[in-house]
């Protein structure tokens, strides 16, 4: 099956004829507040608003909870969403083995099948970089302070969150250095000793690395004292070449959202008083998560020439004028991953979209006697090297400890999208049982499919494809049944206190916005 997405890409929304025609489309001074705290890489301005979500909230739920005994989330049962959505939440990720909790408070280990996740984001978004004429390097994680102090709204905004190091080798240094919160200053500083002719632009590296920001409540994925991210850095020879940088990154993460994550995410700009410490713009995409609430899930900066004049970044221009580069920063977290399982996720655990499954089909073998045994297993072997041949990520579960009811709910939890069951007439017949996560019981399982294999992998392929669609229909479905838009600021606050997002016109003033915080606890 070939799946056919239309994508509200940015550069499309901000023009006006696409904000006449598209229900996702808005105005550049439409309203946009989406609830979450504030910091982060600044969340985003487009024109919804939505109930508070915040991972830094006083509620109990939002905070990681350690099994002092283990320093870990014992496993156990799902709490329903329902019931309590961040308890079910730190469940899935205990259940499901994505993660568990470090030493160091707030930190958090991230598990070989929650890294596989990330490793599926990487390789995706790795290919688009270098399609666009990015290179992947790498920059140090420990950045003198005097780095940061330079551009002042950048070492206001982070200040709060900054980790130093004030002693090394056992004496205490000269300079403190910072412990990369993100890394605007450093490489500001190389590219100054890079760039010194407008032949040397556009300059466009990409980083995969760890970023360290001393958050005082934490939320597994969401928001920890550590956590993995892609950071992009370019430089420019006008202005005009980093915004459509800017643009274009922008629309990477939401065609990356919709085609690969099944979340249909909305894309824009953030205000004056959410955009990022040292940009003048500031694009993000938002997503709706299960309870409602907006996660920021990617962001890309336009910095002007902000750290270029702070640093020095010049370059001489064809008319042998020295200029200050014009440059962008865009990055995308494992926040992502917290994303996946907020969005798609139900009281069975995981619903992992195909194309970012670790394992896209799992197989369970079945038998009562020992006599038949070996038959299924390798009826069930043979199954496995054939759909593996065929490009799929498979796993065969042969392990004869539990049951095959056991089994089923394992990894149902693990959200694997296709579940083949082989038994010993399953095998006498040359065919097989498939049932899918997304659609539970007797409804999602097909018997009777070919064991031939070009008959059993076409069948699996455009069973997935369905699924890839069907999660992203849903989740899409889920979000505009929860948009309201409205007219008048009283109609905002009732959508608010319902739960819901309003999009509506906006002012663009400074202190409207504010007003609309404190009085309804939004955060655009």
């Amino acid at each position: 099956m070939v799946v056919s997405l239309r994508l509200p890409l940015i550069s499309s929304l901000l023009s006006p004829a696409s904000s006449r025609s598209s229900n996702l489309a808005f105005s550049r001074r439409a309203l946009g507040i989406s609830w979450r705290h504030q910091r982060q890489r600044p969340p985003l301005r487009f024109p919804l608003l939505s109930s508070p979500f915040s991972p830094r909230s006083s509620s109990t739920n939002t905070e990681i909870h350690i099994d002092s005994s283990k320093n870990r989330v014992s496993e156990g049962p799902i709490t329903p969403r329902s019931q309590d959505f961040n308890a079910w939440y730190l469940d899935v990720i205990a259940n499901a083995e994505l993660a568990d909790y470090g030493p160091v408070r707030g930190t958090m280990v991230i598990r070989p099948y929650g890294y596989a996740i990330w490793e599926a984001i990487q390789e995706y978004l790795n290919v688009k970089f270098k399609e666009t004429g990015h290179e992947n390097m790498y920059f140090p994680q420990f950045i003198p302070y005097s780095f940061i102090e330079k551009e002042a709204s950048h070492v206001e905004g982070f200040s709060p969150e900054l980790a130093l190091v004030t002693i090394g080798g056992g004496k205490e240094l000269e300079e403190k250095l910072v412990v990369r919160p993100t890394s605007e200053t450093i490489v500001n500083h190389m590219f100054t000793q890079w760039i010194h002719s407008h032949r040397d632009l556009p300059l466009m590296i990409n980083q995969w690395a760890n970023v360290t920001r001393w958050e005082m409540r934490t939320k597994p994925f969401v928001r920890t004292l550590e956590f993995l991210w892609q950071e992009g850095h370019t430089a420019h020879a006008s202005p005009e070449e980093a915004e459509k940088e800017a643009i274009q990154m922008i629309d990477i993460y939401t065609k990356f959202s919709y085609e690969q994550a099944a979340i249909p995410v909305i894309a824009g700009r953030k205000s004056k008083v959410e955009t990022f410490a040292g940009a003048d713009k500031t694009y993000t995409i938002e997503a709706m998560m299960g309870d409602r609430k907006a996660l920021q899930a990617g962001t890309s900066h336009n910095l002007g020439q902000n750290f270029s004049r702070a640093f020095g970044t010049q370059f001489t221009d064809e008319n042998g004028q020295r200029q200050h580069v014009w440059q962008t920063s865009w990055a995308i977290s494992t926040r992502f991953v917290g994303g996946i399982i907020m969005t798609h996720g139900d009281d069975g655990g995981l619903m992992l979209p195909p194309k970012l499954a670790p394992i896209q089909v799992v197989i369970i073998p079945i038998w009562k006697k020992d006599g038949d045994k070996a038959e299924v297993l390798n009826a069930a072997s043979s199954v496995k090297e054939f759909l593996q041949t065929a490009g799929l990520k498979v796993k065969l579960d042969e392990s004869d400890q539990k049951t095959a009811g056991w089994k089923f709910n394992f990894w149902e939890m693990k959200g694997v999208p296709l579940r083949i069951e082989i038994g010993p007439k399953d095998v006498a017949s040359k065919s097989v049982v498939i049932s899918r996560r997304d659609i539970p019981g007797k409804q999602g399982k097909v018997f009777g499919i070919s064991m031939e294999p070009s008959v059993l992998e076409a069948y699996v392929k455009e069973r997935l494809d369905e699924i890839q669609s069907s999660l992203l229909q849903q989740a899409r479905t889920f979000r505009d049944s929860n948009i309201v838009d409205v007219s008048s600021y009283n109609e905002l606050k009732e959508a608010i206190s319902e739960g819901k997002w309003a999009r509506g016109p906006w002012s663009a003033s400074d202190q409207d916005e504010l007003r609309v915080k404190e009085e309804t606890r939004a955060t655009n």
